[in-house]
C-alpha cells in the first residue's frame, strides 16, 4: 500500500536528514551520493506537488533562491572569545599551574584535549530545535549575520533530535577537507577564476557567498566545541557536553582527556607524529581545556581570553626574506598571478625563491611594496605563504595591476566582482602554452615528453598555434629544435599517435572547457558520443548528472563558438578517435563501493591502466587516503600515501597482490 504524501514527505525529510548526520557528524555515510541525490529530487518533487505541506524545515530549503546583497551585523547573546596561544611547553606548563592554584585546595583538574580545526569561527542558534541564526565570530561581540548560507551547509543542521534545551546558542569551526578544497580550486582554475589560498580562506568566502547555492556546492563541514547560551539544565562537563551535541545530531569535536600536564604535553608529540598526517582536514594544534564546568566557571576569565582554556600551536617553519620584485604568471585561462621573488631562504627542507601571491586583493591586505622584507611559512609539504610584512622597506615601489599583459602586451580586464585580472587576447603564447601543456597532462591526453619546455619551443618557432597542430607535427620539425634527437623525436610522435586512441572523455578534460574536470568530462562521455557534443543544447547538457546551468552554458559556449567548435572539428580530422569509454560496471560488480588509491610506480602497467581496471570492475579511485579508502596499491618508492595507509590502518597491496586482487573479482 502506497504512502501518503504527508507520510512520505515526512519519511523522506528524515531519510535526508539522517544521512546529513551519517555523513558529516558520523563520517559513516550508509547510501551514494546519487542514492542520496534521488531522495532528494524525490523530495521535492512532492513538496512542488504538495505546497500545503512545505515546511521551513526541510532539507529541500537549505538553498533558496534569494541572493544575498551584504550580511547584516549580529549581536552575540554571550561575547566570542577569543584564546591564549602557547608555542612552547613551558607555557604550558606555567598555564596548568595557574589553573591549579586557582582551583580550592584539594581539586584537580582533568583536561580534554581537541584538535584545533583551522577554520571560519560561526555561531549557530537553535529555539525549539530549529535553527534561526547563523553569526560568524566578527570582532566576538559582533558578528555577520549569515543565516541564509549556514541553511546550505549539509553539514549544518536544521533541526535538533530531541531532548535539546528551548533555547541554544552554539559555537564552533566551518572548514573544509583538503580533498574538497582541491576539487572547489580546480573549479575555480576551470571558470578561469583565481584559486584560494588554503582550505580556511576557502572556507570562510565559501560561507560568505552573495549565492547560498554557491556556498552549498562547497561541501563544508561544521563541528562544534562549545556554547555561548544553553536555556536549560546545563552539561556539567565538556565532555558531557559533547556527547550531548552527538546525541542531538551535531557533529562535535574529537577529543582525548587526561589527568596531568605532562599527559597532554606527550599527546601533543605524539598527535603531530601519528594523527596529524592522517586527518583529512587543517589542524595547527590543540585546544586544552578543563572539563569539569563547575571549575570553569571558578577560573573565569580575563578581558579577552578564558582561563580554564588555551591553544597549544605547532610552529610553522617561518623564514623572511626581502621581496626583490613582483612578477605576472599568466594562466591558460588568462588569469595573471602576482608571483614575489625573494632573496633565496632556506626554510622547511628546501630553498626558497618564488612565493605566490594568490591575486592583488592578497597584496592589499598585506600592505606589501617591492623591497619589504616578509614573513614566509611553510608548513610539511604545503606551498609556501607570505604571513606578513615585518619590516617595510626604505625604497619601497608599488605593486600594481599591469594594464596590459605581461605575456603578449594585449588589454587587461577585471571581471565585476572578481578579484583576478585577465589578459582577453585568445591568442596570447602564455594561455596558449598552459593550454598545451594540460592538454599533454596526464590526466588528459598523456602525451610523454610534451612538457613544459618542448611546448616553449614548438610556441615560439610558430609550429604549434592549437593542440589540433599537435598532430601535424613531423619530425623534421622536431629536429629542428634543441630539445629534440632522432630517437628522442620518434618517441614523441608515437606518443602523440597513441593519444589518438584517448577516450572522449580524456579528450573533455584535454580540452580545458570551463568549470569541466575529470569527473564532468566521465559523465559527458557517457551520455554523448563525439558527433553528438557539437549539436548538444543547454538542456540536454543541463540533464547530465551534476551538469548545472552554469557548466551547460559554458559547454554549449564552447562548442558553438568558432574557436571551441573548430578546435574540435580539427581533432577529429586530425585522427583523434574519441571512442566513448568503456561503460561503468554496475551497483552488483565485483569491487562496487571499493575506493583504490593508487602510489609508487607499477611494473605491469601504468597507474591509469591500472586504475581502469579497477573502474570496470565497479571501484571508484581517489587521490587521496583517508579513513574510508578501501585498498592502497603501493608499488616501487611508494611514499606518504604509504606511511598515511600504515597510520590509518588500510589494507595495503603490493603489486602482486593487487593482480591476484583482480583475478579473484574477475572470477567471482
Amino acid at each position: 500500500m502506497s504512502k501518503k504524501p504527508q507520510e512520505e514527505i515526512a519519511s523522506l525529510r528524515e531519510a535526508v536528514r539522517e544521512h546529513d548526520r551519517r555523513y558529516y557528524a558520523l563520517d559513516s555515510p550508509t547510501i551514494s551520493d546519487a542514492e542520496y541525490d534521488r531522495l532528494l529530487a524525490r523530495l521535492r518533487e512532492l513538496e512542488a506537488a504538495h505546497p500545503e505541506l512545505d515546511s521551513p524545515d526541510s532539507p529541500t530549503r537549505r538553498v533558496g533562491g534569494a541572493v544575498a546583497s551584504g550580511f547584516a551585523p549580529v549581536k552575540h547573546a554571550a561575547p566570542m572569545l577569543s584564546l591564549d596561544n602557547s608555542y612552547d611547553e613551558a607555557d604550558i606548563r606555567a598555564w596548568d599551574e595557574r589553573v591549579r592554584k586557582n582551583l580550592p585546595p584539594g581539586e584537580t583538574p582533568v583536561y580534554v584535549v581537541e584538535p584545533k580545526i583551522d577554520g571560519l569561527s560561526c555561531a549557530l542558534t537553535y529555539e525549539d530545535g530549529r535553527l534561526t541564526r547563523a553569526a560568524t565570530r566578527g570582532d566576538g561581540e559582533t558578528g555577520e549575520d549569515v543565516t541564509a548560507n549556514a541553511r546550505a551547509v549539509r553539514a549544518v543542521a536544521l533541526t535538533l533530535t530531541a531532548p535539546f534545551p528551548p533555547r541554544l546558542e552554539l559555537r564552533g569551526e566551518i572548514y573544509m577537507t583538503f580533498a574538497d578544497f582541491e576539487k572547489v580550486n580546480e573549479e575555480e582554475k576551470l571558470a578561469g577564476r583565481e584559486p584560494f589560498a588554503n582550505p580556511r580562506n576557502c572556507a570562510a568566502g565559501s560561507l560568505r557567498q552573495k549565492d547560498p547555492a554557491v556556498t552549498a556546492r562547497r561541501r563544508l563541514r561544521f563541528t562544534a566545541h562549545s556554547y555561548g547560551v544553553w536555556d536549560a539544565a546545563e552539561p556539567s562537563t565538556h565532555r558531557e557536553f559533547l556527547r550531548r551535541c552527538a546525541e542531538m545530531g551535531l557533529a562535535a569535536n574529537s577529543h582525548e582527556s587526561f589527568e596531568s600536564i605532562d599527559a597532554v604535553v606527550d599527546y601533543f608529540a605524539r598527535f603531530k607524529s601519528r594523527v596529524m598526517p592522517a586527518l583529512a582536514y587543517a589542524v595547527d594544534g590543540l585546544v586544552i581545556k578543563v572539563d569539569d564546568f563547575a571549575q570553569q566557571r571558578r577560573l573565569g576569565f580575563t578581558a579577552r581570553s578564558p582561563r580554564w582554556a588555551v591553544a597549544y600551536k605547532y610552529p610553522g617553519q617561518q623564514a623572511s626574506s626581502p621581496v626583490l620584485a613582483v612578477e605576472f604568471s599568466v594562466g591558460r585561462t588568462g588569469a595573471i598571478t602576482p608571483v614575489a621573488k625573494v632573496e633565496p631562504v632556506f626554510c622547511a627542507g628546501v630553498t626558497i625563491s618564488s612565493v605566490t601571491l594568490h591575486n592583488f586583493a592578497e597584496i592589499e591586505r598585506l600592505g606589501l611594496k617591492v623591497g619589504d622584507r616578509v614573513l614566509i611559512e611553510r608548513a610539511g609539504e604545503v606551498i609556501p605563504k607570505i604571513v606578513k610584512v615585518v619590516e617595510k622597506g626604505r625604497r619601497r615601489k608599488t605593486v600594481s595591476p599591469p594594464e596590459r599583459c605581461p605575456a603578449c602586451a594585449g588589454p587587461v580586464s577585471r571581471e565585476e566582482g572578481m578579484v583576478a585580472y585577465r589578459c582577453d587576447n585568445p591568442s596570447c603564447p602564455a594561455q596558449l602554452r598552459r593550454t598545451l601543456e594540460h592538454f599533454a597532462s596526464r590526466p588528459a591526453m598523456d602525451i610523454v615528453g610534451l612538457g613544459e619546455a618542448a611546448v616553449d619551443q614548438l610556441v615560439s618557432r610558430g609550429l604549434v598555434k592549437d593542440a589540433a597542430d599537435i598532430y601535424a607535427l613531423k619530425k623534421e620539425d622536431l629536429l629542428e629544435l634543441e630539445l629534440f634527437a632522432d630517437k628522442k623525436a620518434d618517441n614523441l610522435l608515437a606518443q602523440i599517435e597513441a593519444s589518438k586512441s584517448k577516450p572522449l572523455d580524456r579528450v573533455l578534460n584535454a580540452l580545458g572547457i570551463r568549470q569541466v574536470g575529470e569527473k564532468t568530462a566521465e559523465a559527458l562521455a557517457e551520455r554523448f558520443d563525439a558527433d553528438g557534443l557539437p549539436a548538444a543544447s543547454v538542456q540536454d547538457f543541463q540533464s547530465v548528472p551534476d551538469v548545472g546551468p552554469v557548466v551547460a552554458e559554458s559547454l554549449h559556449a564552447f562548442f558553438s563558438s568558432a574557436a571551441g567548435g573548430g578546435l574540435f572539428a580539427r581533432l577529429r580530422a586530425a585522427g583523434v578517435r574519441m571512442p566513448r569509454p568503456e561503460r561503468r560496471a554496475a551497483a552488483g560488480a565485483p569491487l562496487a563501493g571499493k575506493t583504490f588509491v593508487f602510489t609508487g610506480e607499477l611494473s605491469a602497467f601504468t597507474r591509469e591502466q591500472a586504475e581502469e581496471k579497477v573502474k570496470a570492475l565497479g571501484a571508484k579511485t581517489s587521490g587521496s587516503v583517508s579513513a574510508k579508502t578501501s585498498f592502497v596499491v603501493a608499488g616501487a618508492a611508494a611514499g606518504s600515501k604509504l606511511r598515511k595507509a600504515q597510520t590509518l590502518g588500510v589494507t595495503v597491496l603490493d603489486e602482486k597482490g593487487f593482480q591476484e586482487l583482480l583475478a579473484r573479482a574477475r572470477g567471482s
